[in-house]
């Protein structure tokens, strides 16, 4: 999927839900939306998506932070839309690298663009604030504030380029604290 088509899918469900809030879009896309505790170690599982038959879910950990939960949700809504077929389907980590990197990509790509408008980024920005500094103002780690830069830069923003560059499997690595 293109990055013209992925912001396309985020414009259309913002439009046409008239929300951002990935809670509130699983609700109205008939999304089944659980919550279960599953660690706070390292290696937790952050979320996954289910679909068997047509019925879908979104399962996150609710050991994490409010804010890393709505990312988590955004990021598993696009994988319910685009990587789950009508009979069944288990988004996880352990198919091959190459085709889970483009397609954790997307996801990350979709979230960025779905939570984070970019009237939001450049007014965090025109208020003199370092990249670091718009991250933490709009309650987003630096890694998705990165995707959401390259989605602007591709729209035709002049962005200097971002002190760090991130990987598809950032919230992998995201670190998981109760509130």
């Amino acid at each position: 999927m293109t990055l013209d088509e992925i912001c396309r899918k985020a414009e259309f469900l913002k439009n046409e839900y008239k929300t951002n809030n990935p809670e509130t879009l699983c609700r109205d896309l008939g999304i089944c939306l659980l919550y279960q505790p599953m660690g706070t170690h390292p290696g937790a599982i952050k979320g996954f998506a289910l679909g068997v038959d047509g019925v879908f879910s979104v399962v996150v950990n609710s050991d994490l932070s409010a804010e890393v939960r709505w990312i988590i949700i955004a990021h598993e809504i696009f994988h319910t839309l685009e990587h789950c077929s009508d009979r069944i389907c288990s988004y996880h980590d352990v198919a091959l690298f190459d085709e889970i990197s483009e397609m954790e990509k997307e996801a990350n790509l979709f979230a960025a663009e779905l939570l984070l408008s970019d009237e939001d980024v450049m007014g965090v920005l025109n208020s003199d604030n370092t990249f670091f500094t718009a991250a933490a103002t709009l309650c987003v780690p630096i890694e998705l504030l990165d995707f959401k830069f390259r989605i602007m830069k591709r729209k035709g923003y002049q962005l200097a380029e971002p002190p760090v560059h991130s990987h598809n499997d950032f919230l992998k690595k995201i670190k998981v604290e109760n509130e």
